[in-house]
């Protein structure tokens, strides 16, 4: 997938507690209206929850963790952004903490430049169910 507009929404997500101990797979972005949501993950689930969730990104996010619950989206929120990304998975990090993601294995920033994995977080959710 090729990025089609010079309007970038998606920007790093930093993992918590500091640089990870090895290389990320896939590099994980988060939109930038959740950002704010991603720099209070710590304080709402924990370094510990916090960083799990970030791995998982970072490293495996097709397959689901053993740590947390999974599932992929039905109807029109779980459609893919583009061709070759996957659909919307929904990871519950806690009861009060949820994170919708989609990652593409092959996303080209132009289409002179070389694909790398991306993890792109759609929305962060703190309330209940």
């Amino acid at each position: 997938m090729v990025s089609e507009s010079a309007y970038q929404p998606l920007r790093a997500a930093r993992r918590p507690g500091g640089k990870p101990s090895e290389a990320p797979r896939y590099r994980v972005l988060i939109h930038r209206k959740y950002r704010h949501h991603w720099d209070e993950l710590v304080g709402r689930v924990g370094l510990q929850q916090g960083q799990e969730l970030w791995e998982h990104l970072a490293q495996d996010p097709a397959n689901p963790p053993p740590t947390a619950a999974t599932c992929f989206l039905k109807g029109k929120a779980g459609k893919p952004r583009a061709e070759g990304w996957s659909r919307t998975v929904h990871y519950e990090v806690t009861s009060k903490a949820r994170v919708n993601y989609q990652y593409c294995d092959r996303f080209f920033t132009t289409p002179e430049a070389d694909p790398h994995p991306i993890v792109a977080i759609l929305t962060i959710d703190y309330s209940s169910h």
